[in-house]
């Protein structure tokens, strides 16, 4: 699978011996490719501090993976039963963020639409070209499941909509740069790059240097930008280019519109940028979905969410963006 964004190093990492003040380390998790850069640091030092961060990194993977053997499968599993259990408190704390995020965002970003996840197949990495039963996802549509029907009382959850299943797919990867980015503080490092299948937040610089990145085209292998990632600043970009099939000349994406209960149509990326604030990762993951589905008024939904960098390829390739995000970039071809 194609990454969202292209990191400049990176690719020149791949092509040939790190240099000798970086110190990388990749992994797979969150059904991606993972990525830690540290600039100038003891490589114990920075050895230590990745590893702690691949390691943090897997534990959120495996305990809030929505479909396979985990806390956050026991608590979908006693939505379906109308069971109310008692969770540890990350993962209520977990649930409370979430549906502020998803009000913020009017529910388009509604992590409780699980199941109609699961019947378009992108639960799972080997999802195939076929179309789910239409009366099934009717059904479902007309459920209404929301993140809205979860109650959180202490460590007590429930939903009265048994219809519900949480998935944190457009939230965790977020959440973890944040994790990563204290981790490699508490071990001193100061620069750093961390990036998540494209999900990227900055830490310092590059010896003095911003790090560049690259937004991608939807379209090509090729960027479509290329831009100067500050420190405390984070990128992410939601596209129907990566999770994805065709069928009878029609594309189907991972991103499903909670009001039709199908893939979202008319928009192939968008790409928020994130300044340094609290949560910088967090926000450049779950507020590209809201901008995503909503299509036309975009620019509407991101001066709601207080997004001032953004960009958006329209279905037909048109590339949209605001003032702030066109004042950051450099665009391919550019001079």
């Amino acid at each position: 699978m194609r990454s969202f964004l292209i990191v400049a190093l990176a690719a020149l990492l791949a092509a040939c011996q790190p240099a000798p003040k970086t110190y990388s380390q990749e992994s797979y998790v969150f059904g991606t490719r993972v990525e830690v850069l540290v600039w100038d640091a003891p490589q114990d030092q920075a050895a230590a501090a990745v590893g702690e961060v691949l390691r943090e990194f897997d534990r959120l993977h495996r305990t809030y993976h929505a479909w396979q053997p985990s806390e956050l499968m026991s608590l979908n599993e006693a939505f379906a039963a109308g069971k109310s259990p008692e969770v540890a408190p990350e993962l209520a704390g977990f649930v409370r963020e979430a549906q502020s995020f998803a009000a913020r965002g009017d529910y388009l970003f509604d992590p409780g639409i699980g199941n109609l996840i699961r019947l378009w197949g992108f639960h799972d990495d080997s999802f195939k070209p076929q179309l789910p039963d239409a009366a099934a996802v009717a059904k479902l549509v007309r459920a209404k499941p929301s993140i809205a029907d979860v109650v959180v009382s202490g460590n007590t959850i429930s939903s009265r909509n048994p219809a519900v299943a949480l998935d944190f797919g457009g939230y965790l990867k977020g959440v973890a740069l944040d994790r990563a980015i204290d981790i490699l503080w508490r071990h001193d490092i100061s620069n750093a790059l961390v990036n998540i299948g494209g999900n990227v937040m900055a830490l310092g610089s590059k010896g003095g240097t911003p790090w560049r990145v690259g937004i991608q085209s939807p379209r090509s292998a090729a960027p479509l930008a290329t831009l100067d990632l500050r420190d405390g600043e984070a990128i992410g970009t939601s596209g129907d280019y990566q999770r994805y099939f065709e069928l009878n000349g029609r594309r189907y994406c991972h991103l499903i519109d909670p009001r039709t209960g199908e893939p979202a149509q008319g928009t192939q990326a968008v790409t928020v940028l994130i300044t340094p604030q609290r949560e910088a990762g967090t926000w450049s993951d779950w507020a590209s979905k809201p901008l995503f589905l909503a299509g036309p008024r975009w620019r509407a939904m991101a001066e709601k969410l207080g997004i001032t960098h953004a960009l958006r390829v329209d279905a037909d390739g048109k590339i949209e963006m605001t003032d702030a995000m066109r004042a950051r970039l450099k665009m391919e071809g550019q001079p």
